[in-house]
């Protein structure tokens, strides 16, 4: 049966939501679980947890995600933070990042990366190619839809970044990529989101 694997603190919103406990592990920072021959490593990210009056009952963290050959880092929803750097030094570098680069404003600059800051936290931890998310979704920033995207392409271009840009649902395959130039040659770089209007 499936594990639910989350940092300090969700494992009581999963056991009430009916999840039985042994099924559920939590990590701290730097705690590492193995899960079908996956190494998921808990990793310090910025952001904050829960909504309303209620907020940091539980840890908010990003993972690296480890199998035999390659490597990943989740950001889930994080600002600008030197723990990219960090993270970067200690367990990278890291065939794929996933980052956030929408909703963002001034409002909120510490709990959601722009666009130039996600390219930065991709070079700061080791990445050979970058998967952007938390864009185009639902409308929670003051910008277009698609201007995260937009100048997540300027930024990767002007740092020679590889941004991967798959459809909603298309697949990304790294199966022999050791460089950036097999990164390169292996995702989806093109916009499709002009004919998506």
């Amino acid at each position: 049966s499936a594990v639910f694997v989350g940092p300090l603190g969700v494992g009581a919103h999963l056991r009430a939501w009916g999840v039985p406990g042994h099924r559920v592990v939590e990590r701290d920072w730097e705690g590492v679980v193995t899960v079908a021959g996956l190494e998921l490593t808990c990793l310090e990210t910025r952001h904050f947890s829960g909504r309303g009056l209620r907020r940091n009952t539980t840890l908010w963290a990003a993972w690296k995600v480890a199998g035999p050959r390659h490597t990943a880092y989740l950001g889930g929803d994080t600002g600008a933070t030197r723990a990219h750097a960090r993270t970067g030094a200690a367990h990278g570098p890291f065939d794929l990042t996933v980052l956030p680069i929408g909703a963002y404003a001034d409002l909120w600059p510490d709990i959601h990366a722009d666009p130039e800051q996600a390219v930065a936290a991709h070079r700061e931890l080791g990445g050979r190619g970058l998967l952007p998310i938390h864009w185009a979704t639902f409308n929670l920033g003051f910008h277009p839809w698609d201007e995260p995207a937009e100048r997540a392409r300027k930024a990767a271009a002007d740092q020679d970044v590889v941004l991967a840009l798959p459809r909603p649902g298309e697949r990304i395959d790294l199966t022999g990529v050791t460089t950036v130039d097999d990164a390169r040659a292996a995702v989806p770089t093109e916009p499709w989101w002009p004919t998506a209007r």
